[in-house]
């Protein structure tokens, strides 16, 4: 079984702080995914480069303390790919593209990390441009490969997505435009869809036990008030391999939760 691990740090000295890495190697994941790293190269030398034996490779933004992306890994990958070729959103540290290719198979793993609208209109319009032209490179990849890309994708997709769904209609991370992106992603016969949303393959009718993240404002975590904002997004033939899920909430390294994935697959 193929281990898989999404998980948004909110900055990497923070999560490893709370725990991080010693669940990292009691869970033995085979890859964990992780997005918000909020660390520069030269922060993570001497410290960071490896996680409870995983290797790390990663995309750094250039601002510092901002965004960046990585993935840790137990298998040495064919090919690492660092970016999605844009040139607004590649300076803020979005994408990692692990290859695992063999003579019969090529694989990606991808680490991702969507833009965030909540702070105002001018984000939200940046995050209507990443999904613009995000879209039309996952269906360029998946013409050509199989993958599984995990991250922080900032939208809650349906009803059940969320706790309080009827008054975040107009929030950033609700709004139809950013549904109607997924729905369109995740459909099965569009040409221009076609990927699998593999928690709700699973679990396709939970609601309060889907969540992956709470605001820190009031008692959100306490009560649950939460939405599912951190996905594993799958081309057909890998996502019928996944067999188990799981939300870790037993410990809170973060204000995100880490979702595990089992594949019937080996690298």
């Amino acid at each position: 079984m193929f281990k898989l691990t999404s998980l948004n740090l909110n900055g990497i000295r923070s999560a490893t702080s709370k725990g991080v890495e010693a669940w990292i190697a009691q869970s033995r994941p085979d890859c964990i995914c992780v997005q918000e790293i909020k660390a520069q190269s030269a922060d993570m030398q001497g410290r960071f480069e490896e996680l409870a034996g995983l290797k790390g490779y990663f995309h750094f933004a250039v601002k510092k303390g901002y965004s960046g992306v990585g993935i840790y890994a137990r298998h040495e990958p064919s090919d690492v790919v660092i970016g999605y070729g844009s040139s607004e959103f590649d300076t803020e540290g979005r994408y990692v593209e692990l290859r695992f290719d063999t003579p019969a198979r090529r694989l990606s793993i991808i680490s991702a990390y969507f833009p965030s609208g909540s702070s105002g209109e001018e984000r939200q319009l940046a995050k209507f441009r990443f999904l613009e032209e995000f879209h039309p490179h996952l269906m360029r990849l998946k013409a050509e490969r199989e993958f599984i890309l995990c991250g922080d994708i900032n939208i809650a997709h349906q009803q059940i997505d969320l706790k309080n769904w009827r008054s975040n209609q107009k929030n950033s991370g609700f709004l139809p435009e950013e549904r109607a992106w997924m729905t369109k992603l995740l459909h099965i016969s569009d040409p221009a869809g076609g990927l699998v949303d593999v928690y709700r393959q699973l679990q396709p009718e939970t609601t309060d036990a889907c969540y992956t993240w709470w605001s820190n404002r009031g008692q959100a975590y306490a009560n649950n008030v939460g939405w599912r904002l951190d996905y594993h997004l799958a081309t057909p033939a890998i996502a019928a391999l996944a067999r188990t899920e799981e939300i870790y909430k037993a410990q809170k390294f973060s204000d995100h939760a880490p979702i595990t994935v089992g594949y019937e697959l080996s690298l």
